[in-house]
């Protein structure tokens, strides 16, 4: 294990786990750094077929430990740099197939990675919930695209606008989430429907994830765009309100 995240080989399969349990998976800059380190050796390998993204201890992750972020925020000249800006580029520039075992809280970029996965196994105890506007934010990932297109633009709006969480039989029913698991067999799951894809003739299988993803230039275009709007926010008095009240919730 590394810094919050434990990543170990499976055969053909490289399974990256959020294992941060004692701040429920809050992913620090370092986690995102070995995440990143994680996304850069299955892509490398080409023994390596399938990556899957799991979290312990019954969560899957609170999203960005907050004070952590604020920190690498304030002392970076361009937004891009951030490893939580970089994390996000890499869910759109890997080929190869991605999965998510998701228990527990699944909160911001925990929920948004989930729409670069192909496939998303959840337990009926995952929770899902994107409160970016909650926090002076605006929506990552991609996720402003991506939502409405999987959710249709109503239901989008309850999740991204209103900031309102949804429970595992919700996701499978939106058509986020592959199937529901019960949590003792959750990563095994997961891993075994890797391992599968990872089996699979390797050109066939690149060029239908590539053709079922389309053109990525929209997509890239989007998190551009989301990116500064991000940083822009990431500034304001609204959001730096909304972080403190947060902490100080956070401390009682």
């Amino acid at each position: 294990m590394s810094a919050g995240v434990e990543v170990r080989r499976e055969g053909a399969v490289l399974v990256a786990a959020f294992a941060r349990p004692e701040k429920k998976n809050a992913i620090t800059g370092a986690m995102y750094e070995a995440l990143i380190e994680a996304f850069d050796t299955a892509g490398r390998d080409p023994d390596i077929g399938a990556l899957v993204l799991a979290g312990r201890g019954g969560v899957f992750t609170a999203g960005n430990d907050i004070a952590d972020f604020l920190s690498f925020a304030a002392s970076a000249r361009d937004f891009a740099t951030l490893p939580a800006a970089r994390f996000i580029a890499r869910l759109a520039e890997f080929e190869k197939p991605l999965l998510a075992a998701v228990d527990g809280l699944a909160v911001g970029v925990g929920t948004t990675l989930c729409f670069h996965c192909d496939l998303v196994y959840a337990t009926p105890a995952a929770r899902f919930h994107m409160p970016f506007v909650d926090l002076g934010l605006v929506p990552e990932a991609g996720s402003s695209l991506l939502v409405p297109q999987r959710f249709g633009r109503a239901k989008a709006a309850e999740v991204l606008m209103l900031a309102e969480s949804f429970d595992g039989e919700a996701a499978l029913g939106l058509g986020l989430v592959n199937a529901l698991v019960p949590p003792e067999a959750l990563l095994a799951h997961a891993t075994a429907k890797a391992a599968a894809l990872a089996a699979k003739p390797r050109s066939a299988l690149m060029t239908t994830r590539r053709l079922l993803r389309g053109d990525p230039a929209a997509l890239k275009a989007r998190m551009a765009e989301e990116g500064a709007a991000f940083a822009a926010a990431l500034a304001s008095p609204e959001a730096r309100a909304a972080f403190m009240a947060f902490m100080a919730g956070a401390k009682r």
